[in-house]
């Protein structure tokens, strides 16, 4: 699991940023992606990564400024040309359906794939057999949500030394063991999945932020998240102004992570004003609040590691 920041400016492009958009690319089985909003520019960005838009699953629209949806449509169209694209759902705040449906009824888009536009309320949005994902208001000039992905536990790892031992064949059966599953083999024996699969562990979690002033749902979204992604818009000093435009600063933003106890933060939608040698200095700058932050740098994976925790912590 990992994490492709496509866009990390704030409001507009700069020569060296794009405008909003994150990819969390998924493990096995499914090796597919979700997005994270879809600045102008997502797809032409998507170009220089290894990411097909046949493999995109689902979209999550945190708030509908155009520095976070103005890319969705010429996306959502140019996915008709990628073969084996299958049904993509979309979730987002009200008005993403009546937004779509204009711009494709006018420009006489037709898709040549089953799209599904849910506006979303706070609470859980998303729940399948490996993830879970919820949503919660912030604190914006809009409407505008943050996602918390959870990842479920998963089975231990298979001992294939005890399998070789007990002359169970590699095949079919593995893999309903490391499903949980017992199995009883040709010769009458019976594979207990306990005695050969070792503990469940716990999935991972990402909260993955809109634009937000600090606020408690911001806090309970990334409780305790194995990565947190935070708006971090300004630099310190510029609190006042940051509020008025429903903002963070890097500061805030680290707060904000030691608050909810996550382990590990990259901050993002960094104002124009900064380039990117200030936006580093000024993560440093408040590593005293939360020494796991550090800046989001476009085009490169940031991969998300199991935690270390078991499933009873």
């Amino acid at each position: 699991m990992h994490l492709t920041f496509l866009g990390t400016s704030a409001g507009r492009p700069t020569r060296t940023r794009n405008v909003t958009s994150i990819a969390l690319s998924l493990p096995e089985p499914q090796c597919a992606f979700w997005l994270f909003d879809a600045g102008e520019g997502t797809q032409h960005r998507m170009l220089g990564t290894k990411l097909k838009l046949n493999k995109l699953e689902r979209i999550f629209i945190t708030h509908m400024h155009g520095d976070h949806i103005n890319g969705l449509p010429g996306l959502l169209s140019s996915r008709s040309y990628f073969e084996g694209a299958g049904p993509l759902a979309i979730y987002g705040p009200t008005g993403l359906s009546s937004y779509l449906n204009g711009i494709f009824e006018l420009t006489g888009v037709h898709l040549n794939y089953e799209l599904n536009v849910i506006e979303i309320s706070a609470g859980e949005v998303v729940a399948d057999d490996r993830y879970i994902v919820e949503a919660a208001e912030l604190q914006h000039r809009m409407p505008c949500f943050g996602y918390r992905i959870t990842e479920r536990p998963q089975f231990g790892q298979l001992n294939l030394r005890r399998l070789a031992e007990l002359n169970v064949p590699p095949g079919p059966w593995y893999g309903r063991l490391k499903r949980g599953e017992d199995v009883a083999l040709q010769d009458g024996r019976t594979i207990r999945a306990s005695d050969v699969v070792g503990d469940m562990q716990p999935g991972r979690v990402v909260t993955i932020l809109g634009d937000t002033r600090p606020c408690g749902n911001a806090v309970l979204l990334a409780k305790q998240a194995d990565l947190l992604v935070h708006e971090a818009t300004f630099a310190g000093g510029l609190e006042e102004k940051a509020a008025s435009y429903g903002h963070s600063t890097f500061a805030q933003a680290a707060e904000t992570a030691r608050d909810a106890g996550a382990k590990r933060m990259i901050v993002t939608h960094f104002s124009s004003r900064y380039d990117d040698e200030q936006v580093a200095e000024l993560a440093n700058g408040v590593k005293e609040i939360f020494a796991g932050i550090e800046p989001a740098v476009e085009m490169i994976d940031f991969h998300v590691s199991k935690p270390s925790r078991t499933s009873e912590g």
